[in-house]
């Protein structure tokens, strides 16, 4: 029998794993998107967005959205895939928004009649300077997936709530559960919760 080599011999040079997440459904589904490899970067599960978009319906046609804290865009681009008419993504990372368009380019989104718009920016000023919905015209969805370890949470739930139309949703990831009385000042009232490991899920909607 042929001896191998030692095991210590054996080990490949370590190299750097490719991450990404995939799109679940609609018009890109199984299309994956890549991760960088960036310090507090943490894409939505598929399995929590799978869950998400149940409780929204599948179904988005027609919608308008923006994913203020975009990263690797897996919120803004199911949205896409799955019917929303016009979908922003702002990210304030240079490196993140280009590969961000360079997804954009790949998926052909303009050719498929939909619109995705990319902002570099910080998501709570991109909401601010939102025009404020009024009854019947807002947005639809604003998705919020701040940096864990950065005190954002109450300025983007408060610039969220201005924006999108009464009875529209507000989507938050947090390290803690938001109570009905924490987002009661706000005008916004928990509809689903799901804890995925040290992730709060929250799929909220504005009185």
């Amino acid at each position: 029998m042929r001896q191998g080599k030692p095991a210590a011999a054996r080990t490949p040079t370590a190299t750097p794993r490719k991450h990404e997440v995939r799109i679940i459904g609609g018009l890109w589904k199984r299309s994956k998107l890549p991760v960088a490899d960036k310090p507090g970067l943490r894409p939505t599960p598929d399995r929590v967005r799978e869950t998400l978009f149940n409780w929204l319906g599948q179904d988005l046609t027609g919608w308008r959205c923006v994913d203020a804290f975009a990263g690797s865009g897996a919120l803004g681009f199911e949205a896409a895939s799955r019917g929303a008419k016009e979908v922003t993504l702002v990210e304030q990372d240079a490196a993140l928004i280009a590969q961000l368009q360079k997804i954009k380019d790949h998926l052909k989104t303009d050719a498929a009649g939909v619109q995705i718009t990319l902002r570099r920016g910080d998501g709570i000023a991109a909401l601010a300077a939102w025009p404020a919905a009024q009854p019947q015209d807002g947005l639809d969805l604003v998705f919020l997936d701040p940096p864990f370890d950065a005190q954002l949470f109450e300025p983007a739930l408060k610039a969220a709530a201005r924006v999108v139309k009464p009875g529209a949703c507000v989507y938050l990831e947090a390290p803690t559960e938001w109570t009905t009385e924490q987002l009661a000042p706000l005008g916004l009232t928990p509809h689903r919760h799901l804890k995925a490991g040290a992730v709060h899920a929250h799929l909220l909607r504005r009185d």
